[in-house]
């Protein structure tokens, strides 16, 4: 077996980590052990917080909904049972824009929830 160097592989390697580190505090942005653990630590926290922001919007929706809803005499939970009674299939994050943007609608869809609700 012939002698392989890995010279040119592992300064791409190194290449690759440090420019992803790039902008990092101190020597995290130019040694390679420490870039390379930061940088692995930066896509775990970049991964897991994809996740995370679809639940923080969720909860910021339903919030806004609950908000808007409270102002027309109805709570969050019975608006959503009265809309999936009159058979209303808007989602959360429209049904939060509708309460901020257009007022006048949204009472509109209050009133056919209310109305579903007292049948």
């Amino acid at each position: 077996m012939p002698r392989v160097k890995g010279s040119v592989a592992t300064r791409a390697r190194r290449k690759k980590v440090l420019k992803l580190a790039k902008g990092y505090f101190g020597s995290k942005h130019t040694l390679y052990r420490t870039a390379h653990e930061q940088v692995m630590k930066s896509l775990s926290y970049a991964y897991r917080d994809r996740k995370n922001l679809k639940r923080e919007m969720r909860k910021l929706w339903i919030a806004r909904i609950n908000a808007a809803a409270r102002m027309h005499d109805i709570s969050y939970s019975k608006l959503m049972n009265g809309l999936k009674l009159a058979n209303i299939e808007v989602n959360r994050k429209m049904l939060s824009e509708i309460a901020i943007h257009d007022p006048k609608g949204f009472e509109g869809i209050v009133d056919k929830a209310k109305k579903a609700l007292a049948k």
